[in-house]
């Protein structure tokens, strides 16, 4: 195994204060390793990062053609997002055009991340509920497929169809046998893979010619709704959302729990997955940015770019420390 590199540094002053380690990978079109830091085949679980993966059954089972999705749909399914009035809102009224609510979701509720909506709900004396999780979107497309499959409603067990086609779909992609699987913080399976073949799936995902025509239909669906609507993958100010709406066109972004990113750039055919060891997000936007800026999807003097790149790192009283 070969050791973590140091992807990201803290510097306080002149002086450096903490450093992350950790790995990361970019695969060529033909799923090849051009570039690595530390342990391309470390085994991880992609937590988040691999939601676009998992929603591949949706569209090419017909279930979302069958349930008339839109782009919308399909971007919150492939979503992180903040639990904004907007996420939730779509999140509920795509239960209900499927007959369904939230009490049939299984992913817990979530206080949202968006201010607005935390506030509003505080303010009415309302709880948070299911729809307000961030992974609200890709449960309610389990459930859709769920519906399709005529299956049970406890679409999160390992064994129950949807997870069994999750599962073909995320070996498939990633060209790994899955070596196991945890609990995601959703309660959805979360199947464990190399580093190496996360950064191959995203990179799949930029070759629908090769996926046959119902699986590359279904990139083909993904991808384009996630470009047209990338507000909804995370949320106003978050770096999936923001990088990939920068990129014009040339790349996807999607964070995933404890470190995790990966990058998907449909017009070089390429692939990228970071995991940072501590788990830290500030680690893993910092990494992914700075690998895109080297790859000239980015200016490095973009002020946009440079909130990750070289986030400065205030004091209580906004000051640049």
């Amino acid at each position: 195994m070969t050791d973590a590199a140091i992807l990201a540094e803290v510097w306080r002053g002149e002086r450096l204060e903490s450093r992350h380690r950790g790995h990361a990978v970019i695969v060529d079109d033909t799923g090849q390793v051009m570039q690595a830091w530390g342990d391309p085949q470390l085994t991880i679980y992609p937590r988040s990062s691999c939601k676009m993966i998992q929603a591949l059954p949706l569209v090419e089972s017909g279930a979302a053609k069958g349930a008339g999705l839109t782009a919308r749909h399909l971007a919150l399914a492939c979503a992180s997002h903040v639990g904004s009035a907007e996420h939730a809102g779509l999140a509920r009224d795509w239960l209900a055009s499927i007959g369904q609510s939230e009490a049939n979701l299984r992913c817990g509720p979530q206080v949202p991340e968006d201010r607005v909506e935390r506030h509003r709900l505080r303010s009415d004396g309302a709880s948070p509920c299911q729809v307000h999780n961030n992974c609200s979107g890709k449960h309610s497309g389990f459930l859709t497929l769920a519906r399709h499959l005529g299956a049970g409603p406890e679409y999160i067990d390992v064994v129950h169809p949807v997870q069994i086609a999750v599962l073909d779909a995320f070996q498939d992609m990633t060209g790994d046998v899955s070596p196991g699987w945890g609990v995601d913080g959703c309660s959805a399976p979360n199947f464990a893979c190399s580093l190496h073949g996360l950064a191959r799936a995203a990179m799949r995902m930029t070759t629908p010619q090769a996926l046959g025509n119902a699986r590359g239909s279904a990139a083909i669906a993904l991808v384009e709704a996630i470009f047209a609507n990338p507000h909804l993958i995370d949320g106003k100010g978050k770096c999936s959302t923001e990088l990939t709406a920068a990129s014009k066109g040339q790349a996807i972004i999607k964070t995933g729990a404890e470190g995790v990113y990966l990058g998907i750039l449909p017009q070089r055919r390429m692939g990228i997955a970071v995991k940072i060891e501590d788990g830290a997000t500030r680690a893993s936007e910092a990494a992914i940015a700075a690998i895109l800026v080297g790859l000239g999807i980015y200016d490095e003097r973009d002020p946009l770019v440079r909130q990750w790149t070289h986030a400065g790192i205030r004091n209580r009283r906004s000051i640049l420390t």
